[in-house]
């Protein structure tokens, strides 16, 4: 593993996905993000489907919109995944929410997108699940990504975004066999790794 990344991965670790990161800890992640952009194996990301394509878990964000469900009462923020399927340029963000026994949730995003370039994607949210893990029937994202995928529909938890809201990009800044590092349409900043 390489240096760069490896300082990167050290300083993002007790982080919580960032909900811990204080503004130095921010500041030397970005450095250590920027460090590692420079170096990137695969300048031309988005022609890498193989390794693109998957399940992703999230290591650190500056995202609000993620961060602030683990800043809710009484719940505290689970694993958090995108997942990239090419076949139908879709795209799911998923937020597992742990609370109360018997009362875990899950927040899902349904998205597809569109090449932009070598490396960013125009991305349109459409879709956006939200309730009881048990209600939905939820066991990992793969499975309940297949049953989105085969149609399944979870009403009345189950809606369509506005179209002002739905557009956005993401560009992938890094990518290799474990790791991918983008940036978003909101000047936010993602590490990943490869679940």
């Amino acid at each position: 593993m390489n240096t760069a990344k490896t300082q990167l991965l050290e300083l993002v670790a007790g982080t919580n996905r960032g909900l811990l990161a204080a503004e130095n800890d921010r500041i030397a992640i970005l450095s250590a993000i920027e460090r590692l952009e420079d170096d990137n194996p695969h300048p031309r990301p988005l022609a890498q489907t193989e390794l693109l394509a998957g399940d992703w878990r999230l290591l650190y964000t500056s995202s609000r919109g993620i961060l602030g469900l683990g800043r809710l009462p009484a719940i505290d923020l689970g694993q958090v995944y995108q997942c990239i399927r090419f076949q139908g340029n879709r795209l799911y963000n998923l937020a597992e929410i742990n609370g109360l026994p018997w009362l875990e949730g899950l927040v899902c995003v349904v998205a597809t997108f569109s090449a932009a370039s070598e490396r960013r994607l125009e991305v349109k949210f459409e879709r956006s699940i939200i309730g009881l893990q048990k209600v939905l029937g939820y066991q990992s994202p793969r499975q309940f990504i297949q049953e989105l995928e085969r149609g399944k529909k979870y009403f009345p938890l189950d809606f369509s975004l506005g179209r002002r809201e739905s557009l956005g990009w993401l560009e992938i800044t890094y990518l290799d066999d474990d790791l991918r590092l983008g940036r978003g349409s909101e000047g936010n900043v993602f590490i990943l790794s490869k679940s």
